[in-house]
């Protein structure tokens, strides 16, 4: 067997004087925790930019705390408030996709790239193709992209560091110059809030129980697609891009203590984990520190208290969204661009009460059955893969509420 070269090839900055960075995504959960961190150490960075979607209250507080040289929201509409909200302080506002996009360009050494979606897509590619250091919270990046990404990572001579915490683990234990003798990645899974219930049970779950996470705190949509597992689905896509494995390769376990974050099993039988409390602040900090590590302000693992960890098969029958993920993973080119898109659809309008929990892989089935998979030559082909996924799936939601009324 033939293994390929890295597809993440790590590039140490050992620089000691404070970091320049910017946070793409700063009032999100992953934002927030970024934040937290880099407000616990004010000598070891300096905030160049900071981006958040539409909470300007948040944005401005967290630009005025980090004294950020820049603030953007997304929104345009929203300039004037995040512009009155700012008055009286350095820091200036901007608004709109194309100044997310510039704040990205601006001479930072690090970027926490955490907008949420495929909207995070052209900002990223922006601090890659500056060759900045990128910790990588929006994994739709890759399943969307993922073999032009990492090409522009090689010819920019950038780093892409995982901020999810599988990945991170991968990354702490994947021995890079020894790839050939790695056996298997095993991504860990919690589960989700459904881990137990039937199928029926399942058809009448409502968004607040679905987002109702027994271990993390995330976002409303990451937490509908952990209760699917199509979010399993979606980082098994990315461990392929990020790391030098086959497709084969990659191993899902439900695993509902959180402890145990991810797994890399080895030619002599040894299998390597990282282990922690589940806190994201410890994924980030490792990426905002690297190669060193700096202190988090985390609950201490306790594996006495923990008692037992336990591991399980998913089950891809109350769980289609894996099966539907690693098909696309399969089938390659435009399938996982499809795959996402329709996923985002499918979990808006569950989350708007207008289809059912089950109906979210339902949705994401039609509309891989609807788009057939093509190659993906450049960004404009991945944003109309992205466009007909969107499209698919708007339909089969029409279709479903059509039914219901």
């Amino acid at each position: 067997m033939v293994i390929p070269a890295p597809r993440l090839v790590p590039v140490a900055d050992t620089d000691p004087s404070p970091k320049r960075v910017t946070i793409l995504g700063s009032t999100g959960s992953v934002g927030r925790n970024t934040v937290d961190l880099i407000g616990r150490a004010p000598d070891r960075f300096v905030v160049e930019a900071i981006t958040g979607n539409r909470n300007v209250a948040l944005l401005a507080e967290q630009a005025r705390s980090l004294r950020a040289r820049v603030a953007v929201v997304a929104d345009p509409a929203l300039y004037g408030e995040l512009r009155d909200a700012l008055a009286g302080s350095d820091v200036l506002a901007a608004a709109g996709p194309e100044a997310v996009a510039e704040a990205a360009a601006r001479p930072a050494e690090w970027v926490m790239a955490a907008i949420v979606g495929a909207a995070g897509l052209k900002p990223t590619l922006g601090a890659i193709r500056r060759g900045a250091v990128v910790a990588l919270a929006n994994k739709e990046c890759l399943v969307c992209a993922g073999d032009l990404m990492v090409a522009e990572v090689r010819a920019h001579h950038g780093t892409l560091l995982p901020v999810d915490s599988e990945h991170s683990a991968i990354f702490q234990v994947f021995e890079f110059e020894r790839a050939e003798s790695v056996e298997r990645v095993v991504l860990t899974a919690s589960g989700g809030p459904f881990r137990t219930w039937t199928k029926a049970r399942m058809a009448q779950a409502t968004p607040e129980q679905a987002v109702a996470h027994p271990n993390w705190s995330m976002g409303a949509k990451i937490s509908v697609d952990s209760a699917t597992m199509m979010n399993k689905g979606l980082e098994t896509i990315e461990a392929y891009h990020l790391f030098p494995i086959e497709k084969h390769q990659l191993d899902v376990v439900v695993h509902p203590q959180s402890v145990v974050h991810s797994m890399v099993a080895y030619a002599d039988g040894s299998v390597l984990a990282q282990m922690g409390t589940p806190d994201m602040r410890t994924p980030i900090a490792f990426t905002l520190a690297w190669p060193r590590r700096m202190a988090a302000p985390v609950e201490r693992l306790d594996l006495v208290r923990v008692g037992s960890l336990t591991f399980e098969t998913p089950d891809e029958n109350r769980f289609p969204a894996l099966r539907l993920a690693r098909a696309a993973l399969a089938a390659g080119g435009s399938a996982p661009a499809v795959l996402n898109a329709a996923n985002e659809i499918a979990v808006a309008a569950f989350l708007d009460r207008a289809i059912g929990f089950l109906d979210i892989a339902a949705v994401v089935e039609d509309a891989l059955a609807q788009v057939p998979a093509r190659s993906l030559v450049d960004l404009a082909a991945v944003h109309d893969a992205d466009a007909e996924g969107r499209r698919a799936a708007q339909a089969a939601v029409r279709r479903m509420t059509a039914k219901k009324t």
